[in-house]
């Protein structure tokens, strides 16, 4: 079969075709560049050129309340600094890791009304000069393009509530909660309205909401379907109505979760996270005809050249029939991953995974 796209792949496996091969889409993390640099990356040179990866452009917006952002300490270890959904954090400088998060401004619902307040779609929230640059690129290459919502129970919990207050308000104040949860969506549509009527178009709606941990859930799933689906099927109905495919990122255990995702109408679910007890192969031959799976292959062995390549041929080969399934980890690339052990693996993929 003749040598496709980017967007030509990501669009078979979204009809449920095959193309040339699956499509491979991952994140390495900052440190893991780092590595691949020192050990004959050229460096600034963008790791999928340099892989032969598939390339997905990504369109942000920013719907959050706009507070400053301020370095409080730094170090040459670490970093503590406030971010514009007003949490304040910690992040070390020579590690990957989630960062330490510290405190927040919104700990109750009156504070919320004082964050919503500000959350309009206007002022300096759309990249526009990156637009007008990247476009042509984007467009000469035939990338995929997202847009990056940013809603709902992660955004709330991790980047401006924190854990606990959230989980305690999702019983005690769920109105409070699914406000949150609305008004995120209305400003990312409304800002992505402005970008389609300023004539950029986009190919999927890409959002992240963890829901899961390891070999559970954040909350029940009456809960699910009370307070977090019908916001999750109005993206995805807007995603819809525009002509545009939606992808959710979800971390942890969230197989309950799966066939509720289905009836709303979602089209790619990713990462599949293995080591919190999703199996993609059942996931597959249970909904592959109806989804398009992203991920699941367990990134904990990607450092051990033997172990992945066993795993990616008792995977890949099922991931792939009918098309539906996009290449990547169970969540990205660690930096225990050297370039070398790295070419193997996308040499690995392009031979298992071609039609």
């Amino acid at each position: 079969m003749k040598e496709m796209t980017t967007r030509q792949r990501f669009q078979r496996m979204f009809e449920h075709k095959e193309a040339d091969r699956i499509p491979i889409s991952d994140s390495p993390w900052g440190t893991t560049i780092e590595r691949w640099e020192r050990e004959g990356m050229p460096a600034g040179m963008d790791y999928r050129d340099y892989f032969g990866l598939d390339k997905v452009a990504t369109i942000f917006a920013d719907n959050s309340p706009l507070y400053e952002e301020r370095t409080l300490e730094e170090t040459d270890k670490y970093r503590i600094y406030t971010t514009h959904w007003g949490a304040t954090l910690k992040q070390w400088k020579h590690a990957t890791s989630t960062p330490e998060f510290l405190d927040f401004t919104i700990k109750d619902a009156e504070a919320w009304k004082k964050a919503k307040a500000r959350m309009t779609p206007e002022g300096p929230r759309i990249d526009w000069d990156g637009l007008k640059k990247n476009w042509p690129k984007w467009k000469a290459e035939d990338q995929w393009i997202q847009s990056y919502f940013w809603f709902g129970f992660d955004v709330a919990h991790s980047w401006a509530v924190g854990t606990e207050t959230l989980l305690i308000a999702l019983m005690e104040e769920p109105e409070w909660c699914v406000d949150m949860f609305n008004h995120y969506l209305d400003v990312d549509i409304a800002l992505y309205e402005q970008i389609l009527a300023a004539g950029y178009t986009f190919d999927s709606v890409h959002w992240p909401d963890d829901m899961g941990y390891k070999n559970n859930q954040f909350f029940s799933l009456p809960m699910y379907r009370e307070l977090l689906k019908p916001v999750q099927k109005r993206a995805i109905d807007w995603a819809h109505s525009h002509g545009m495919k939606a992808h959710l990122h979800s971390c942890g255990d969230i197989n309950p979760i799966v066939p509720e995702l289905i009836e709303i109408g979602i089209d790619a679910i990713n990462p599949l996270e293995v080591k919190a007890g999703m199996n993609p192969i059942a996931l597959k031959k249970q909904y592959g005809d109806k989804v398009v799976f992203h991920g699941g292959v367990n990134a904990v062995l990607w450092d051990q050249p033997e172990a992945i390549r066993e795993e990616m041929k008792a995977v890949i080969p099922i991931m792939k029939e009918n098309g539906g399934y996009i290449f990547a980890s169970d969540h990205s690339i660690p930096d225990a991953v050297s370039l070398e052990d790295f070419k193997g693996i996308i040499g690995l993929v392009k031979e298992l995974g071609r039609y």
